[in-house]
């Protein structure tokens, strides 16, 4: 890729004049130059020569000439900024981490089948067995090597975690790291190859009103795809941090519906006593269990948030208490908190 940003920086030679030098006699002299031709330049006795002018410097092929090159080609492509870099340093995470770049086609761009064909590849369903039961959840992949975000409400306590991608494959999962005061985690799928990294945007940018696109795996329903829009934006959301709470609910609920209180309400059970509150994006897209941790993506198919919380209220059934399905009120962890975080979780801090 490299030859196609090459710059030669050579210049044509100008072009010399053939017209005789005159060397002050007049016997056998040449004819004077034609009028229209410019006269040329004469030579007195015991002068030097004087030196042809000197042809322009080529220009340097370094550092300096490879960034002018990548600008050029951004330019050129637009939103293939991330995939120029990526080709010219080797670097293979850089589209974990790119902000506002154009992941879906031109041609689908702003749909929400777009977003779901460009996306979906990177979304997996997160499988996490504890002694309390199992709980199915959501993650997003974020680097080729099988680095995988996901709620740490998921696989808390889990004592062994599988992934499935979505074209079907399981892998063994680890857990990397876990930050149960924003309720994120990093787990790694063992012996994955070349999986495809989610592209990571800018929470920041998020305005209400935004079209967005849910992409997870409730009730085990992998890769399902809902829509919707930005509801509200730094909603302080509470939830658990007692690992026994969560293995308690997950066993009750069937996994996945975490307990959350908003407004100094509870919703979906008790968050015990330990509890931790961070800032959410509101939205309207349908989220049920099995959605945390999966994403929640702009209409350029970037994660602005991870689904963390969602309100399903309760119907009675025979005496019992069961969820009663998405009524369009769900929140995300913004991605920007989620990037900040990850070097912590990299370190596998377990806080």
């Amino acid at each position: 890729m490299t030859d196609n940003f090459r710059q030669s920086g050579e210049y044509p030679q100008q072009h010399q004049s053939s017209a005789p030098v005159h060397h002050g006699g007049t016997e056998g002299a040449y004819p004077p130059p034609p009028a229209f031709a410019p006269e040329a330049p004469t030579q007195q006795h015991g002068q030097a020569p004087e030196e042809p002018p000197k042809p322009p410097r080529k220009r340097a092929r370094g550092p300096l000439a490879l960034l002018a090159a990548v600008a050029i080609a951004a330019a050129a492509v637009g939103g293939g900024t991330a995939y120029a870099f990526q080709e010219l340093t080797g670097n293979d995470t850089a589209s974990s981490s790119a902000t506002n770049t154009n992941v879906v086609p031109t041609s689908q761009k702003g749909t929400v089948s777009g977003v779901a064909e460009a996306v979906s590849p990177s979304i997996v369903e997160v499988s996490a067995k504890s002694n309390a039961g199992e709980a199915t959840g959501s993650g997003v992949i974020v680097t080729k090597d099988g680095e995988i975000v996901t709620n740490n409400h998921v696989i808390s306590g889990a004592t062994s975690v599988k992934v499935t991608t979505a074209d079907g494959k399981s892998y063994d999962a680890k857990v990397v790291g876990t930050d149960s005061k924003k309720d994120l985690a990093l787990i790694k799928a063992e012996g994955a190859p070349d999986l495809k990294p989610a592209s990571l945007g800018d929470s920041d940018n998020v305005k209400i009103g935004d079209d967005v696109v849910a992409i997870g795996s409730p009730e085990g329903l992998t890769g399902t795809v809902t829509s919707g829009i930005v509801s509200a934006l730094d909603r302080d959301v509470t939830v658990s941090t007692d690992e026994g709470q969560g293995q308690q609910q997950q066993q009750q609920q069937g996994g996945g519906n975490w307990p959350f209180e908003y407004g100094g309400e509870q919703f979906n059970g008790d968050t015990g006593s330990s509890k931790t509150t961070y800032k959410a994006l509101q939205t309207d897209a349908s989220l049920n269990p099995g959605n945390s941790g999966g994403a929640l993506i702009d209409m350029n198919g970037n994660i602005i948030g991870i689904n963390s919380a969602m309100y399903s209220p309760s119907s009675s059934q025979s005496g019992t208490e069961s969820s009663s399905g998405s009524v369009g009120l769900g929140f995300a962890i913004p991605i920007n908190t989620v990037k900040a975080d990850l070097d912590t979780l990299r370190a596998g801090s377990t806080n």
